[in-house]
């Protein structure tokens, strides 16, 4: 049977303070409980480590030998559980973040000066990807999702909702013209989604309900590309708020069939596996990006 921390701590307090009443005031157990640890430290030792008398309790030669292991042992464990309230006020190391590329490019990366700035300790690791990942796989302490999550196995926490709309450059829309109503959009260039094909389904009220599909005329594999041609005149995108709203306050970009469009939000989460204490630096991040990113 191995040594428990419990017995270790009993022969500790004994020697410590010369008594077995006093080891348990400062144990805060029991005359009884102190008495039994060390009975079964020295059963499981096959030595006996005090000698008792009923005036005092003397160390033999080999309990000297052992005290020695014994405290540098409790240090020890009282060391790691300083750095772990440590690294709880002053969170510290390497934090994997996950999102796609314009949540990243157009959420994340403003925000990381001043995350930077509060938390020097941490360690930042940002990788891209347009689909979902699994994050045991790629070693990733949080994944950023848009839309309806689909995963009940990984805990979410909602950080904010962003907006979807239909945008165009004004150059565009003075050389092709602005579609009147739905329909007007079948002359238009639409910039769409390879997949996943929900996205090619605009926010539209008409007839035929709340959602338009389209047929992109071209079609992309990430929102950032999709921005990029809507800039460069090319066509008509439907695009979130989180990474538009500098190319709509400046007018690069503008709204096109603002009446028919449904008020659609989409739900951002932080998403991540959780089976203990969630670590410093994963509670700080969620916690920071909640607190700054609002209504995107």
């Amino acid at each position: 049977m191995k040594t428990t921390l419990e017995e270790l701590q009993a022969f500790a307090a004994v020697v410590a303070t010369g008594s077995l009443t006093a080891a348990a005031d400062q144990l805060e157990q029991t005359v009884s409980g102190v008495s039994r640890a060390l009975g079964r430290l020295e059963k499981k030792l096959d030595t006996t480590l005090l000698r008792r008398t009923t005036r005092r309790i003397e160390l033999t030669e080999e309990g000297a030998l052992f005290l020695g292991r014994t405290r540098a042992i409790l240090a020890s464990i009282d060391d790691a559980e300083e750095q772990m309230a440590a690294r709880r006020q002053k969170p510290a190391g390497r934090l994997r973040v996950n999102a796609a590329t314009p949540f990243m490019l157009h959420a994340i990366v403003p925000l990381v000066p001043e995350f930077r700035r509060r938390y020097p300790e941490i360690t930042l690791e940002l990788d891209t990807d347009e689909l979902n990942i699994d994050l045991l796989e790629r070693r990733t302490d949080i994944a950023i999702r848009i839309g309806v999550l689909r995963d009940s196995t990984l805990h979410a926490r909602p950080l904010c909702t962003s907006r979807l709309r239909l945008l165009a450059s004004p150059a565009y829309l003075a050389a092709q013209g602005k579609p009147k109503g739905v329909l007007g959009l079948a002359p238009h260039t639409l910039l769409g989604f390879t997949q996943p094909e929900s996205l090619n389904r605009w926010p539209l009220r008409g007839a035929h309900g709340d959602e338009w599909p389209i047929t992109p005329d071209i079609t992309v594999s990430n929102g950032e590309t999709l921005r990029q041609l809507a800039l460069q005149d090319v066509g008509i995108a439907c695009l979130s708020d989180f990474m538009t709203g500098p190319d709509r306050e400046r007018g690069d970009l503008v709204q096109v069939l603002a009446k028919e469009t449904v008020d659609v939000r989409q739900p951002i989460n932080a998403v991540y596996y959780r089976n203990t204490q969630l670590a410093a630096r994963i509670a700080c991040f969620l916690d920071f990006l909640g607190a700054r990113l609002g209504e995107a």
